[in-house]
């Protein structure tokens, strides 16, 4: 990386070189171990498998489509797998735990949280939608909402994790949360042998940072994000994490500003590329999943196969695509 022009290129540098000695750690040895650790608390989500037959005429698709439901996970997304790595393999002081989240991330350390016995704070912006507001209530841990987006809830949890001594618990920038998320890969090829080919939605990239470290070239993995949210667009664009733009339907869940810079480095290893979908083709996969196969996601759990159902990612014929369904906390079905 060459020295940026700000003042701090020395110093950038020198981050990045050490987000990428840790990004290297991240390997499937640890990724498995970790399973071990955190498969108790864990459902092990069902895929399904789509010919074409089936997919024909409603949308564009492969012969062999295999879905990883991630949103039939405890508290509803792939987070929980990320939460209960960093509650189970850290040490957790006396003052608990603190998370800053657009809304699943809260949820699922919420769940771990009560699950364990462990006090919980969480700070959310004020466009996380009430569904995931509400979970985190009733999940038992203390709620705050705090400014407009992610950035502002996380400015918040790190002052209170600094005033109490409570343990951050990063939605994505975390080795622990990278190493969780990577259990939903390690989970899927052992459902699904023989992908060419994971499409995952991105936000901050805890997802597709761990999934791309489990398959670490043996599938190519591609991400997914909203055109209102290309944080790993404008990463990739710059040579590093940098702010980009945070809106659209899906920001409660994708749309962090940037992208951690743990997962870089494991995107600039092992992602092939980034697609992005706009608003519109994602509410038109949330209505093919309904209307189709009666799956309920949310925006962003249905952003990476608004890829494939828009046309954005056009596959080979024989080639087998696997897409993760990431989150389904959203209000009751009302798709009219």
């Amino acid at each position: 990386m060459t020295e940026t022009t700000d003042g701090h290129g020395t110093h950038q540098d020198g981050a990045a070189a050490a987000a990428a000695a840790a990004a290297a750690t991240i390997d499937r040895h640890r990724i498995a171990a970790a399973y071990e650790v955190i498969r108790p608390h864990l459902r092990v989500t069902p895929i399904v498998d789509l010919g074409g037959a089936e997919l024909a005429p409603a949308w564009p698709a492969p012969a062999r489509l295999t879905l990883k439901l991630e949103q039939l996970q405890h508290a509803g997304s792939f987070k929980t797998r990320g939460a209960f790595a960093n509650l189970l393999l850290r040490e957790i002081p006396a003052a608990g735990v603190v998370a800053a989240s657009g809304g699943n991330h809260g949820v699922a350390v919420a769940y771990a949280a009560m699950r364990l016995g462990v006090r919980a704070k969480v700070f959310v912006p004020t466009v996380s939608s009430p569904a995931k507001i509400d979970r985190i209530r009733r999940h038992g841990a203390d709620l705050v909402v705090e400014g407009e987006r992610y950035a502002d809830a996380l400015a918040a949890a790190e002052a209170w994790a600094e005033r109490t001594g409570a343990l951050p618990v990063h939605a994505f920038d975390q080795e622990e949360t990278l190493l969780g998320q990577g259990t939903l890969g390690m989970e899927l090829a052992g459902q699904a042998p023989g992908l060419d080919t994971v499409l995952a939605a991105v936000g901050g990239g805890g997802l597709i940072g761990g999934i791309a470290a489990w398959y670490a070239g043996s599938a190519r993995v591609v991400g997914v994000e909203p055109e209102a949210a290309p944080t790993l667009t404008a990463a990739l664009a710059a040579g590093r994490p940098v702010d980009a733009p945070a809106g659209g339907i899906a920001a409660d869940s994708l749309a962090p500003r940037r992208v951690g810079e743990l997962m870089f480095p494991l995107a600039l290893a092992h992602v092939e590329r980034v697609i992005l979908v706009s608003d519109e083709a994602i509410q038109r996969a949330q209505q093919a999943l309904w209307d189709n196969l009666r799956i309920v996601a949310e925006p962003g759990g249905a952003a990476a196969f608004a890829a494939l159902h828009s046309g954005a990612y056009r596959p080979d014929p024989e080639e087998r695509v696997g897409i993760v369904i990431s989150g389904g906390n959203t209000a009751a079905v009302d798709f009219g």
